[in-house]
């Protein structure tokens, strides 16, 4: 299997339950390593790029409302970017089905989740579906001077006499 990175993003309702450690833990058994990590206030325009793929349905102002902590009273998550071999697929099995329901019970969802009454899934993790939407949501998420290893090309940029680093 080749390398592959992905993001995992650990929803406000892990960071107020005090899971962070426990999820991390989970993690470290895949050998992978973090090659980015930090807390972030998640803006609803970050939590709308980031769901845009859902704007349409019935949810999705109740997945603004989770991902941007107004649903706990915690406005972070931390998100982080896990490399190495099959790091997607890996870290997938770990975190679960979406639905906590359907989860596995020794998974990361099917231990910590629940079903809100208002069908809401409180899954404590996300993490990428595919190669595209790893590569996508981590250029949201992460600027390229964030991350360790030149996983993606960009480029160097000077705005208002500062270099930076931004996406290609």
């Amino acid at each position: 299997m080749p390398n592959t990175k992905t993001l995992i993003l650990i929803k406000p309702d892990g960071l107020s339950k005090s899971l962070t450690g426990n999820i991390l833990t989970r993690f470290s058994e895949t050998r992978l390593e973090i090659i980015g990590v930090k807390m972030v206030k998640v803006s609803p325009e970050l939590a709308g790029q980031h769901y845009e793929a859902h704007k349409d349905k019935p949810f999705y102002s109740e997945l603004i409302d989770y991902i941007t902590g107004k649903l706990h009273k915690r406005h972070k998550v931390m998100a982080l970017v896990y490399y190495g071999e099959n790091a997607l697929g890996k870290v997938r099995e770990i975190c679960g089905h979406t639905n906590p329901e359907k989860a596995e019970p020794e998974s990361i969802r099917g231990q910590f989740g629940r079903i809100l009454t208002s069908g809401l899934f409180e899954n404590v993790v996300h993490t990428s579906d595919s190669v595209e939407s790893a590569e996508r949501e981590i250029k949201l998420w992460f600027e390229p001077q964030e991350i360790i290893y030149d996983i993606y090309s960009y480029e160097e940029k000077v705005i208002k006499n500062h270099k930076i680093l931004v996406w290609k």
